[in-house]
């Protein structure tokens, strides 16, 4: 059988879109294998958030030749769309696709023959426009997919080269989502992860919007459980979180972008929000919802980040009831604003903060694990982790293990947390019903969003 090796870098939305291009293989006969697999063909999907993303992708064609020396090896993505001419300059490398381009691989393989030298299709990123529906069926977890509703970004955030890499927010309509949404569930998993670039701008140019997307999605028999993947603070609004808050269907799980606890360097940075707003959102769903998980996303080192700017940043996350934090360094990025920035901060420096950071991340992860003592969660088991313990996760986002019983892979059941471990809860199942049979929500007035 012929074999191609898929490997994805960076985000989720990458590995979703890897996921479908995998698909259009199995789709022609294709055994899709790892990248330490012999194969081929190598497919490899780019990142170029940082620097070492792009550090990555030439270890990535290196390890797919070791194994696979004869392979024709493609690389998409981010890195792709970005720097073409860099990446086909790697030994080994057949084909470079762009943004447009990687949804149309086999259109541009010509029989994945190797020539003299490697090829290069990539549209200018004003030029794309096209979506390139996606989700994850069909590859490593079972329970739960991840389904691509946007695409594209409209902000200009000093730091990033998403926009440049991806082009202008687009969605796919409700109509086509729902169709996806439920072939997912055909398909038997039980939770679906809604992703993009900036989810929470979805519909904005096809006159609808990522409010009006759940109310249709929570109405699919046999899907149990929805979870967006992240959201702009200044897209979080009242009348969206009200009804993510009060659905049961709605995972109480929200990620939600600070990048910085400073007024000043968030002005720099070109958010569109200031700390007091993103303070008040927290606060507002801790007040409606306890229990419910919310993580951040912070860059540590953004250029002029002082010492005192960067207490600042710690103070205002160590007061706020976050549950986990994403702690991202500072990496000066080609065509972006930040990158000419006076004020660079020492990379030792950044380094220190980022540790700084990520230890506080630990202690609010095992505050919030340790919240839950005692208490009953829900929990999507996903398999076998170690020998005898199988996980899950709730809709809080708690990581929950428990002894092995292979019945329970991808059933949500009732556990009550006994104790906690460094980076999970111990749980004891509480029955042995399948839970919930059929999940109904009765629509009632909005939550009404208190903040302290």
């Amino acid at each position: 059988m012929k074999r191609v090796a898929l490997h994805t870098l960076g985000c989720k939305l990458n590995f979703t879109e890897t996921s479908s291009i995998g698909r259009q293989f199995t789709g022609r006969g294709y055994e899709v294998v790892d990248i330490d697999q012999p194969a081929g063909v190598c497919v490899i999907n780019t990142c170029s958030v940082t620097e070492r993303a792009d550090r990555e992708c030439r270890q990535i064609v290196r390890r797919a030749l070791r194994h696979s020396p004869e392979a024709y090896i493609i690389v998409i993505g981010c890195y792709a769309q970005l720097q073409p001419e860099e990446i086909a300059s790697i030994p080994g490398v057949d084909l470079v696709l762009g943004a447009r381009e990687k949804f149309e691989l086999f259109d541009h393989a010509r029989g994945f023959e190797k020539s003299s030298g490697p090829r290069i299709a990539v549209s200018p990123i004003d030029e794309v426009d096209n979506f390139g529906t996606a989700s994850s069926i069909g590859y490593e977890d079972r329970t739960r997919a991840f389904l691509k509703i946007q695409d594209g970004c409209d902000y200009t955030c000093a730091f990033c080269t998403i926009p440049l890499a991806r082009g202008a927010s687009r969605s796919l309509t409700v109509n086509a989502t729902v169709a996806q949404a439920s072939e997912v569930v055909a398909a038997g998993y039980k939770e679906i992860v809604l992703t993009g670039v900036n989810v929470g701008d979805y519909g904005k140019k096809i006159d609808t919007d990522l409010l009006a997307l759940l109310r249709q999605l929570v109405g699919i028999d046999g899907l149990e459980r929805i979870r967006v993947s992240s959201i702009e603070p200044n897209l979080l609004t009242d009348t969206l979180l009200g009804f993510w808050l009060e659905h049961p269907k709605l995972c109480k799980h929200f990620h939600i972008p600070l990048q910085s606890g400073s007024d000043d360097l968030l002005k720099g940075m070109r958010r569109r929000y200031l700390t007091e707003w993103y303070a008040e959102r927290v606060h507002a769903i801790k007040a409606a919802r306890p229990g419910a998980g919310i993580g951040a996303d912070v860059i540590v080192g953004f250029p002029g980040e002082s010492d005192d700017a960067f207490e600042e940043t710690y103070r205002f996350l160590v007061e706020l009831p976050l549950s986990y934090l994403h702690v991202f360094t500072y990496s000066e990025r080609p065509n972006t604003p930040a990158a000419l920035f006076p004020n660079q901060v020492e990379p030792r420096v950044r380094f220190q903060r980022s540790e700084r950071l990520r230890i506080l991340s630990s202690k609010k992860r095992r505050t919030f694990y340790e919240s839950f003592s005692g208490r009953e969660v829900e929990v999507l088991f996903e398999g076998e982790k170690e020998r005898g313990w199988m996980t899950g996760l709730s809709g809080e986002y708690v990581r929950v293990n428990i002894p092995t019983d292979l019945n329970l892979v991808n059933q949500v059941r009732k556990v009550t947390i006994q104790h906690i471990q460094t980076e999970a809860c111990i749980g004891e199942l509480i029955d042995t019903s399948l839970y919930p049979h059929d999940v109904r929500f009765e629509p009632s007035n909005e939550v009404t969003l208190c903040v302290p």
